[in-house]
């Protein structure tokens, strides 16, 4: 008895062609896969070096000024400002900095009901 795996078999011109379309298909599945890997990778490396929003960079305020003996009760940075609540006497007050020029940008009172 012959064994069959060891025997070639013609393959007819209707398989080549789906065969040929399959290795296609294959190879641009892999290639889109690989493109995306890099992408992702390039990505993650883009914003773990800093390049994907606020940096420390974006505040340098050297100092500020609120009232003497005035309590901070939070400060907070955020979108290149930073917004200090404080507390003077009975009154309680939110000021915003400009994370870059120190500057007071506004004082909001909050004020009790």
């Amino acid at each position: 008895m012959s064994n069959p795996s060891k025997e070639t078999q013609e393959l007819s011109p209707e398989a080549r062609i789906i065969i040929g379309r399959a290795r296609k298909s294959f190879l641009l599945s892999v290639g889109l896969l690989v493109v995306g890997i890099f992408v992702i990778g390039a990505v993650l490396m883009f914003r773990g070096n800093g390049g994907g929003g606020g940096n420390a960079s974006d505040y340098v305020i050297a100092s500020m000024s609120i009232p003497a003996g005035a309590e901070i009760i939070s400060a907070v940075a955020a979108d290149g400002r930073l917004t200090v609540t404080y507390r003077a006497g009975a009154m309680t007050s939110v000021r915003i900095f400009d994370g870059k020029t120190g500057q007071m940008v506004r004082e909001i009172p909050v004020l009790s009901e």
